[in-house]
Parts: structure tokens; sequence; C-alpha cells
């Protein structure tokens, strides 16, 4: 592992949730399309405004772990949908395992990523397999910890992380849902991508982009 100064060494919050609210709006006619086809089909318009409250409610000057609380806080405010709330969950529940941590390094980001899921899976009562977020930030955060804790740099262990949500993505497609608005449609279910955890997959890939030096 290099000791250069200019390796990456911790995700920059505020950086993070504006690369998540680029990439949300970018990708909203597609979310939503998503959506359309076993949901609501307003996932693309509710994450899009969500996580532009969430810039607009940013402050940098706050430690990392208060402004995840206060991200959370602001998507359950301003985000209708199922989404709100959960994402809404798991930046407060990950604010809250960083605590008053420095910086939002890879053993400190592992935490807060488990915490988040933790928080996803208890609200949405959802599990692997049930065609939902969990099928993206579940394998995610299992590979983030894996790289941190083989000693591999930040970068490293997000890529990998980034990879697995995608995968997770993809992975819901022959799944049957089994939560939320999509289990009504029971086998009609059957072929579509989760938004959910398309979403998920982007919010994941965002922390790559939010990489900087500690200090």
């Amino acid at each position: 592992m290099s000791t250069e100064t200019t390796v990456a060494t911790a995700v920059d919050v505020a950086s993070w949730m504006q690369e998540v609210a680029s990439a949300v709006e970018a990708e909203a006619t597609h979310l939503t399309q998503l959506d359309s086809a076993i949901g609501d089909g307003d996932h693309g318009v509710n994450m899009t405004r969500g996580f532009r409250a969430v810039v607009e409610a940013a402050d940098g000057s706050q430690p990392p772990g208060k402004q995840l609380v206060t991200a959370g806080k602001t998507l359950v405010s301003k985000v209708g949908g199922a989404s709100g709330p959960l994402w809404g969950t798991a930046l407060r529940r990950a604010g809250r395992a960083v605590g008053e941590a420095p910086a939002l390094d890879g053993p400190v980001l592992a935490d807060a990523l488990d915490a988040a899921l933790a928080g996803v899976v208890e609200l949405g009562a959802a599990e692997p397999g049930d065609k939902t977020m969990v099928d993206a930030l579940a394998p995610a955060v299992a590979a983030l910890r894996a790289g941190v804790e083989n000693g591999e740099d930040l970068g490293e262990a997000i890529a990998a992380a980034t990879a697995a949500a995608e995968e997770g993505a993809r992975s819901t497609v022959p799944m049957h849902a089994r939560k939320g608005r999509a289990s009504y449609l029971g086998e009609r279910s059957i072929g579509h991508q989760d938004p959910g955890a398309t979403s998920s997959a982007l919010i994941v890939a965002a922390l790559g982009r939010a990489l900087g030096p500690t200090g």
C-alpha cells in the first residue's frame, strides 16, 4: 500500500452528497422508467429532489457524522415514497455510527455503511433476494468491509463495493418482488430491475468520486 500523501484516504461527506445528487439527477429518467414498470413511477423525481435538498442543507464545517445525520433528516422531510425514509434512516444511522470521528476513512466508513444497512433492513424488513435496495447495498457493504480489512486502499475497496452493488442491482431482474409496491404485482415483477437497488448502486459509486486525503 502506498504511503504517498496523494493517496485518497477518506470520503468527504459534502462531496459525496454532491456526487449523489448529480448522479441521481443524470439517471432520473432511467430510475423513473424502472419505477414505472413495478412501482409508482416517481423514484427518479423523488431521489433528485431529495438529494438536491441535502446539498442545499449541507454544512461542510460540521464533522462527518453530523453531516450524515443532517443529510438523513433532510431526506426524511423532503422525499416521499419509500426512498426518503429508507435512505434517511440509513444516513442517520451511518452518522451516529461515525460519532465524533474526524474523518470518514476506511474503518469508519465500513462501520457507517454497516449501520446504514442495518437501518434499512430494520425499517424495510427486507432481506437479500426480496428485490429491494438491500440486494445492492448488502453485497456492497460486505465488499467494502472485506477490502478495508484486507488492507486495500480505500479507492480499491470502494471500487469493489461499487462493482458488487451494480451486480446486486442487476441480480434483481429475475427476482420475484416480496416487499414494497412491486410485491403487489406478483410474478409480473419478474424481469424488471429494482429501481431502489439501481439508485443504491449510484450512491455507492459516488463514494469513489468523493475521495481525498485526510487533513
